[in-house]
């Protein structure tokens, strides 16, 4: 019989164990939003959506209790840039991963000044999406 690594015993379901964490999922697209909602179904993780960036900025901060937005960047209203801008002036050590489907080499550069803390690029791949959650759930 084969020995398990202390590294590889470690379920799925305790290294994504975020029930007690609340996360705003920010997203236009209600299929995206739908896969993303899929995606972290067996994480736990309480979640909320907004469907503009004006929607986003009020619900981050009408709830105190929020761990992690997860920002589109193009959005009505207002785009996930200054959405960012409009979150991070108030709660500076909120974590937002910013998620585009531009993957220009300035991209990066536009998502980080804006204040993201980290960018996914669409489609978004599952493993990508929940090791880049839990960086920064967990730093």
């Amino acid at each position: 019989m084969e020995k398990k690594s202390a590294k590889s015993s470690i379920t799925w379901s305790q290294k994504f164990d975020w029930s007690n964490k609340l996360i705003l999922v920010v997203e236009d697209e209600e299929a995206n939003h739908l896969f993303i909602s899929a995606a972290l179904k067996k994480t736990k993780a309480r979640l909320l959506w907004a469907k503009d960036g004006r929607e986003a900025v009020r619900m981050a901060l009408e709830n105190p209790d929020l761990n992690l937005v997860l920002m589109d960047i193009r959005l009505p209203e207002i785009d996930g840039y200054e959405a960012t801008r409009q979150i991070k002036s108030t709660r500076k050590d909120l974590p937002i991963i910013a998620q585009t489907a531009y993957v220009m080499s300035n991209e990066k550069g536009k998502v980080l000044q804006a204040g993201c803390d980290d960018l996914i690029t669409k489609p978004i791949r599952l493993k990508t999406l929940l090791e880049k959650v839990s960086k920064h759930l967990n730093h």
